[in-house]
């Protein structure tokens, strides 16, 4: 792969490809055009050949692109060939939430253990995860040499427990807090505000109506 910066709209959209390809590869179709991406995924064929380009030739001019040979490009690219266990830090009610999600969408990434304080739910296994104790944390993040994490605690403690998901040595937070909490560089930050996203919308339906998407 060329060693090119990728913008972070681009990243944002590959996980989107793939699934779309993961589609094509299941249902025999061999090769696709730019344009019958863009028809499916809803991001215009320029765009995707922009995106594309990132990563050298990955199609022919007149012939498209491979499926087979692009859905491994991105399997490869999004480490999908390898299982990410990851950690639930809070277990409330968008907490157990995921927990029965649990990326059922993905054979690659699962929650494999969870965190909490409260005393009815430690000790327990909820949809297949156990759930420790936020006291064991830190010693358990260790033990199961997990990077990443979801964050879902209440925002009074967001930048405390950070601290603590800092010192065992956490790589990447998904932040489901409305906090914006503070991390050394050396670790990566993904922000979901539900409520912000909502209002997003709600603004971008009043303002241009149903009919703008995102590029």
């Amino acid at each position: 792969m060329p060693n090119t910066k990728i913008p972070h709209a681009t990243a944002k959209r590959l996980p989107i490809y793939y699934r779309y390809l993961h589609f094509l590869s299941d249902a025999g179709k061999k090769r696709v055009s730019s344009t019958e991406l863009a028809d499916a995924v809803k991001v215009d064929s320029a765009t995707i050949r922009r995106d594309f380009s990132y990563f050298g030739a990955l199609g022919k001019r007149g012939y498209g692109y491979d499926v087979n040979s692009l859905l491994s490009f991105f399997r490869q690219t999004l480490k999908q060939d390898k299982l990410t266990n990851v950690a639930l830090i809070g277990v409330g009610n968008l907490g157990h939430a995921l927990l029965n999600y649990n990326f059922h969408q993905s054979n690659n990434v699962r929650i494999s253990a969870a965190f909490d304080i409260n005393e009815d739910i430690t000790g327990t296994i909820q949809s297949g995860v156990p759930i420790y104790h936020m006291n064991d944390m830190k010693e358990q993040l260790t033990v199961q040499q997990i990077k990443i994490v979801i964050l879902t605690v209440p925002a009074s403690v967001a930048q405390k427990v950070t601290n603590e998901l800092v010192e065992v040595g956490i790589k990447g937070i998904l932040n489901f807090t409305p906090m914006r909490i503070t991390v050394p560089n050396t670790v990566r930050v993904q922000n979901v505000d539900l409520t912000n996203e909502l209002q997003t919308l709600i603004y971008f339906l009043d303002k241009f109506g149903s009919h703008d998407t995102e590029a």
